[in-house]
């Protein structure tokens, strides 16, 4: 199966396995993936979220286009349709996008090789990215005459400095690890034999933290980045208010005043 998944105390390790194909996704591997992310999100075990690719080639390198049929239907007929349902006629950029999963579970990318096309849409809806020195990033449609379709060219200009995203989606040029560490699209960069532990090791130090108050700051950036600073302040009290009276924040004043570390159960 090219979705491989296990569970590390409370970190979902998932690793995209196709390595014939640089961790190509096929439809029905990007259908696992969407559902393996929603089964994370739902198990209360799970605290944080690692994605990462198989060996050393690619993290992902977008889809394997020729599964798609040939004769799809009308675009604007799919497009009407559940991206299960399109996906099941062939087509499938839509399975890229996973805002519609509501995934508040922060998911940490670590890249090996090649993220590209779609693979690059992948990262980007990460909340953080770590990477091989050997790694390369690009969003390459503009050369096939078309562009990413999962909103790659809008997450890409939240990622880095605008003139740095314009750049990489018209010319669909990619770049090497250290530009990708020094426009800010990674924050570290590590050799292929440290990358996974290092992400672990991101990953462990997140989850020890309140797990509600961990997801909710991930929907706070989410959803209120666009409000002006009367509104998500607004919105940033409501969700100060739930988590006061939360059996965590309790715990957690409590081992504060008992010296001694918090024990979180997400309640």
């Amino acid at each position: 199966m090219a979705i491989q998944f296990k569970i590390i105390d409370h970190v979902a390790v998932i690793t995209l396995d196709a390595q014939q194909a640089n961790n190509a996704l096929t439809i029905s591997d990007l259908m696992h993936l969407r559902k393996t992310l929603v089964a994370c999100q739902d198990d209360e075990q799970v605290r944080v979220i690692v994605l990462t690719g198989a060996a050393d080639r690619g993290f992902c390198c977008g889809a394997i286009a020729r599964e798609s049929s040939p004769m799809l239907p009308g675009f604007v007929a799919s497009a009407l349709k559940s991206r299960e349902t399109e996906a099941e006629e062939g087509g499938y950029a839509r399975l890229f996008d996973l805002s519609d999963l509501d995934i508040w579970k922060p998911i940490i990318a670590a890249i090996n090789g090649a993220c590209l096309a779609g693979g690059l849409e992948l990262a980007l809806q990460c909340d953080l990215r770590i990477a091989t020195d050997s790694a390369s990033f690009g969003l390459p449609e503009v050369r096939d005459a078309t562009i990413p379709a999962a909103g790659g060219v809008q997450y890409l200009l939240r990622a880095v400095p605008a003139t740095h995203a314009m750049k990489m989606a018209l010319t669909g040029e990619p770049i090497d690890a250290r530009e990708a560490l020094r426009i800010g699209l990674v924050i570290e960069l590590l050799p292929q034999e440290r990358l996974l532990c290092a992400a672990l090791d991101l990953a462990e130090r997140i989850a020890v933290n309140g797990p509600l108050a961990v997801q909710s700051i991930k929907q706070l950036a989410v959803r209120t980045a666009h409000l002006t600073p009367r509104d998500f302040a607004i919105q940033a009290h409501l969700h100060w208010g739930v988590l006061r009276d939360s059996e965590d924040h309790l715990e957690g004043r409590m081992a504060l005043s008992e010296k001694r570390a918090p024990s979180y159960r997400g309640a």
